[in-house]
């Protein structure tokens, strides 16, 4: 048996419970990971909240966490990518049990070997909202060098990848937050700066920018076709905004979401352990204190990445 924080969907009500849980075992093209760190995201507490109820089918009950960081356990029938032993990051299905928990399953292609200069804890923060901000950026924006990014919400999770991915590719960064958090997102490389709480991004987004990446959602997203230049991308994650106004306007749009990649995560991991990017996180909490972390992501105000850690043997 392990310990895992499993959610019960009793009609209406919805309870997580940290309690105990068979050990699972992998089938073909599956890899069993013991859990060394599990990434926390907005995703969770969705889910736990009834995200996807209706069309996401789930095991009863089911495991929460989707970032995960650890170890070989034992692999299964045609996985011959990764051997028991291996250090291995990655980022499962929502449809399948997750890494709240001393074990998980993730597939194959779900999975990577972690950057060798991240603990855990540090890995783990990394697949979502790297891959979040990799698929934005790359994937659908096509972002080049030269062009004019701006990062809402720049210090969370994915904004803090947004700036250093889109800063690595050679675009100029503009990081949108509150005042209290410039020193990080500079930091991250941001060349230039506005605090949300004092100036309106539209009056002090001038020059158009290229792309916009809204983590944000609700208003931002229609506000944020203001500051983008004629075929200008706005990236939306957090939620779409119909593409007939973003049309009305000659600008594009799109709704990123995030998928597994081992190759990119792969490239990910290199980007890492060359220092081109660094892993902020704000927290780091033992697995039974589950309740307080996605008290923490939800607020909506974390600086990084919240990351639990479960209990050894």
């Amino acid at each position: 048996m392990m310990k895992a924080v499993r959610l019960y969907t009793e009609g209406k009500n919805r309870q997580l419970r940290y309690e105990d849980a068979p050990i699972p075992s992998p089938a073909a093209g599956e890899v069993l990971v013991r859990v060394g760190g599990a990434g926390v995201n907005p995703i969770d507490w969705k889910v736990r909240d009834g995200f996807g109820a209706g069309w996401l089918v789930r095991p009863e009950p089911s495991i929460l966490g989707f970032d995960v960081a650890g170890t070989v356990e034992r692999i299964g029938a045609d996985v011959s990518r990764f051997v028991p032993g291996d250090r291995v990051f990655g980022c499962t299905s929502l449809r399948r049990n997750g890494s709240f928990a001393q074990f998980c399953i993730a597939l194959d292609s779900e999975l990577a070997i972690m950057p060798a200069s991240l603990d855990f804890a540090h890995a783990a923060g990394v697949p979502t909202v790297a891959l979040t901000a990799w698929q934005g950026l790359f994937d659908l924006a096509d972002v080049q060098p030269g062009q004019r990014v701006l990062v809402h919400a720049a210090a969370g999770g994915v904004g803090l990848m947004a700036v250093q991915l889109a800063k690595w590719k050679g675009a100029h960064v503009t990081g949108v937050a509150s005042g209290r958090n410039e020193a990080l997102c500079r930091e991250a490389g941001a060349d230039d700066y506005i605090d949300y709480t004092a100036t309106k991004f539209e009056q002090a987004g001038r020059p158009a920018f290229d792309v916009v990446v809204d983590t944000v959602g609700g208003d931002y997203k229609t506000r944020s076709l203001s500051i983008l230049r004629p075929g200008g991308f706005l990236l939306c994650m957090s939620e779409p905004l119909d593409e007939s106004i973003a049309a009305a306007r000659n600008v594009r749009t799109a709704m990123v979401r995030t998928r597994p990649d081992s190759q990119e995560l792969g490239r990910i991991a290199e980007l890492i352990d060359s220092g081109t990017i660094r892993v902020f996180i704000q927290t780091i909490l033992p697995l039974e204190q589950f309740a307080e972390a996605l008290e923490l992501s939800e607020s909506g105000r974390t600086r990084g990445k919240i990351v639990l850690i479960p209990p050894g043997d």
